[in-house]
């Protein structure tokens, strides 16, 4: 047996080779050495800390499987505000970026930019002290952010030691590389598990993981691309990416620098046209003035930094042919054709599905089965088709026609005279039944993270589940006998089904789907029944009233309410729940409050920064009112990215003005606009 000096001196060798294998391997992209040797050089390590404790050190490399399960996520504050960049999309903006710049510097300064890949993963803030990686956390809503230590630990790419004293923050992305996630998926789909969407999906839901243990399983990589102790390090930028690639941190390594604007364009250009050879994602390039003590004077508005811009890419698109046509049904009844192509790559990824949404866009577009398409992926999971070439028609191509029939039961369909839609009208249709329980599950909802597609597919195929309130008479006997899934597994389902029962009657009204009203209205609506047994004993009358009571219900949806509640079939399955103890009373609403959104009505739409129900809280908590829809009153809409053409339409109909989150924070700060 080795002396403890011995032990000491080969744990150190290891430690040192190891650390520089996982340079290689996930920084570099380069391995030296084959998994097998690798594994040889673990095993050793770690049988030798069994022998030796005193050795198994918090930076060692056997430390980075992960810790136990915890309860939950808990928030913590930034050191420094992790702010949103402001986009442009065209060079005329860019333009008008660069005038902003040369405005806000003293005349004469000499400008240098940073060119930079804008990577599409999930952000995070990275903490070392003394050399040691000392915490982490995502970005949350700017100022605090949900803490993630232990799973970043797990993360081989993001270094445990670096050769820095002192307080060193660093800002990052979690990415998974487009091969990676191949690999995981085709795992998942083996063993019968719903795959990723896309990298972005994966890395972010797998960094807030609640066990440590389950993130190192993912092929997780951390990419850093700034310093908040930057100017410590370097004058500009650019130097402090290299200063901390030098330390051995993980950076993309693709800056470049500018002084001109043809120079600036070339190199976003050289960016858009490598981003499909990038190993991760990359939806645009990041400008950046380079000095320090520019952006210093430049500043930042309540929103962005005033001295970097995104330049976002246009939509990514690629020609295929349409091999055929098939219908989905969603949870509504609705049926949605959707096109089976032939596989292409697209962004990144092999696409062979697109989206047609309904049988207008078809007859517009004059779609065939057939037919030589182009189609386009702008930040959604599932493509679009775009557009028909015509001119390449053999003659062959057959017009397509939405069914008669339900393809999931067999019922006739229909289509309302007000709709686009064809649905299917049968409630009990298993397509039908399954989109409404995974509605019912969704975060937003009740909250029941163990309902996936794969089991929500085996438990309505099954027989064990016919609605949503059959899901809490589920056994553990019962779920433990399907295929894949083990006693413990079948425990978990189970308790998360037990634990939804407690959440708020506003919850309920959101996760049973009632046509018009998303999660505003639910909660007023809560509000005004109190309790689920409280508004099953209304009358059809009294029901009218109460809801028509409500402000911002106009006709529509007072009707849709009351037709809701009073359809045989969704009071049966009120009664139901209600029976099983599902749903909590609504607290009831505080005072209003007065603020500088008193008198202020706001709808908000679109892809935000933070989370929808935050940006309510702020609105509620100035004085505001919020709505689900574009009412006749409402004094603004509050438009993120990919905003509805409908919404946007509704506004110009009422007269409501559309404004941006940053137009918002000015409000909420009781600045004009």
């Amino acid at each position: 047996m080795a002396t403890p000096k011995e032990a000491s001196k080969r744990h150190g060798e290891l430690v040192r080779e190891i650390r520089a294998h996982d340079y290689r391997y996930y920084v570099l992209d380069d391995p030296t050495v084959t998994d097998a040797a690798y594994d040889a050089l673990y095993a050793e390590l770690r049988e030798l800390e069994r022998a030796h404790p005193e050795l198994a050190t918090e930076d060692s490399p056997t430390r980075r499987v992960g810790g136990g399960p915890r309860t939950d996520l808990k928030t913590v504050p930034h050191v420094e505000r992790m702010m949103s960049l402001d986009n442009t999309y065209d060079e005329g903006e860019l333009d008008e970026f660069l005038r902003r710049v040369g405005d806000g510097l003293p005349d004469g300064a000499a400008v240098s930019y940073c060119v930079e890949p804008k990577l599409d993963g999930a952000s995070i803030e990275v903490l070392y002290r003394n050399g040691r990686l000392a915490g982490g956390a995502t970005r949350g809503d700017g100022v605090s952010g949900e803490e993630v230590t232990e799973n970043l630990r797990t993360i081989r790419s993001l270094p445990l030691v670096i050769p820095h004293e002192g307080p060193l923050t660093l800002r990052g992305e979690v990415v998974i590389y487009r091969r990676d996630l191949e690999r995981i998926n085709l795992e998942r789909v083996q063993m019968g598990e719903p795959p990723f969407a896309n990298p972005r999906n994966a890395a972010a839901g797998s960094v807030r993981m609640i066990d440590p243990r389950e993130v190192a399983k993912r092929p997780l990589r951390v990419i850093v691309y700034g310093a908040v102790e930057g100017p410590s390090i370097a004058k500009t930028h650019s130097e402090t990416l290299e200063k901390l690639a030098e330390w051995g941190l993980p950076t993309h390594g693709k800056h470049r620098n500018c002084r001109t604007r043809e120079e600036l364009r070339a190199a976003i250009a050289e960016i858009d046209r490598s981003r499909d050879v990038y190993p991760y994602e990359t939806d645009g390039a990041v400008v950046k003035v380079d000095s320090y003590q520019q952006q210093h004077i430049l500043g930042e508005t309540a929103k962005f930094p005033r001295w970097a811009i995104a330049y976002k890419f246009s939509a990514e698109q690629a020609k295929t042919r349409l091999r055929n046509i098939v219908v989905q049904v969603g949870r509504t009844g609705a049926l949605t054709p959707v096109a089976i192509v032939d596989p292409v790559q697209l962004a990144g990824t092999t696409v062979s599905r697109a989206s047609l949404h309904n049988t207008d866009i078809i007859a517009e577009l004059d779609v065939r089965i057939g037919d030589l398409v182009t189609i386009q992926k702008a930040g959604e999971i599932i493509p679009q088709i775009v557009g028909v070439h015509p001119e390449a028609r053999s003659g062959d191509e057959v017009p397509f026609q939405m069914p008669r029939e339900c393809p999931v039961c067999g019922t006739r369909v229909e289509r309302r005279e007000d709709e686009v839609a064809v649905r299917c009208p049968n409630r009990r249709c298993p397509a039908i039944v399954k989109g409404s329980i995974i509605h019912f599950s969704r975060r937003y909802a009740m909250d029941i993270d163990q309902l996936g597609e794969v089991l929500v597919d085996q438990l309505v195929d099954g027989g064990l589940v016919k609605d949503v309130a059959d899901l809490y008479d589920l056994r553990v006997e019962q779920l433990s006998e399907l295929e894949r899934m083990g006693e413990k597994s079948a425990e978990n389902v189970v308790a998360g089904i037990r634990a939804s029962r407690e959440r708020t009657l506003d919850r309920l009204l959101t996760g049973v789907g009632i046509e018009h009203v998303g999660q505003v209205a639910a909660r007023q609506l809560a509000e005004a029944g109190g309790s689920l047994p409280r508004m099953l004993e209304w009358s059809e009358a009294e029901a009218r009233e109460h809801v028509a009571g409500i402000a911002g219900f106009g006709p529509k949806m007072v009707e849709s309410v009351v037709s809701f509640l009073f359809d045989p079939v969704q009071r049966a399955l009120l009664e139901e729940l209600a029976k099983r103890g599902v749903s909590r009373p609504q607290p009831m609403p505080e005072a209003a409050r007065e603020g500088p959104l008193t008198g202020f009505s706001f709808c908000v739409t679109g892809v935000l920064s933070r989370k929808r129900e935050d940006v309510h809280a702020a609105i509620r908590a100035a004085g505001g009112s919020v709505n689900d829809s574009v009412k006749k009153g409402t004094t603004y809409l509050v438009a993120g990215e990919k905003v509805g053409k409908s919404k946007l339409d509704q506004a110009k109909k009422h007269g409501t003005k559309v404004i941006d989150e940053r137009a918002l924070e000015r409000l909420l700060g009781n600045e004009p606009l």
